[in-house]
């Protein structure tokens, strides 16, 4: 396993289309693997391949407090979604930066494993809220998109 760079909004590689992943290999297997090192390193939830500069559908995520709870999702699509929260949310690609952002409440997705194998996985709340985030990141969408507007903290609102 290796730590990869994460690319930052301003690469422009984050608002491109991720390419499907074609070859259930050792190569992906890497990727997965690095993914998810890259991410338990720069302590985030989700990690998608794009944002360390790999243009193929693959997403890790772990929402779980003691990190055991890895989701390895290639080519991914939400398949239902229903219900709607709201609240603050970042981005490894868009530091120090937090957004307020409406999403699903309750999210289902159609993935395959690093094998190639179909399954289903759904969540609540933060899980279902990595599912849309991360997603949108295979579509080349970053949450400050669609953020109502970005949340300042209290110290440097104090600044002003």
């Amino acid at each position: 396993m290796a730590l990869r760079k994460i690319a930052t909004q301003e690469d422009p590689i984050l608002r491109r289309k991720a390419r499907k992943v074609e070859k259930f290999d050792a190569r992906l297997a890497q990727l997965l693997e690095d993914m998810a090192q890259t991410m338990y390193e720069a302590n985030g939830v989700g990690l998608a391949a794009p944002q360390v500069s790999m243009l193929r559908r693959a997403v890790v995520i772990d929402t779980t407090e003691d990190r055991s709870g890895l989701l390895e999702l290639v080519n991914p699509e939400i398949i239902e979604q229903d219900g709607e929260q709201e609240g603050p949310e970042g981005c490894l690609s868009v530091p120090d930066v937090q957004g307020f952002v409406k999403r699903p409440m309750h999210v289902k997705v159609r993935a395959q494993d690093r094998n190639g194998n179909w399954f289903e996985a759904e969540g609540e709340g933060l899980l279902a809220r990595a599912f849309c985030h991360e997603l949108a990141h295979l579509e080349g969408q970053l949450f400050t998109d669609i953020m109502e507007y970005e949340i300042v903290p209290e110290e440097e609102q104090e600044e002003e």
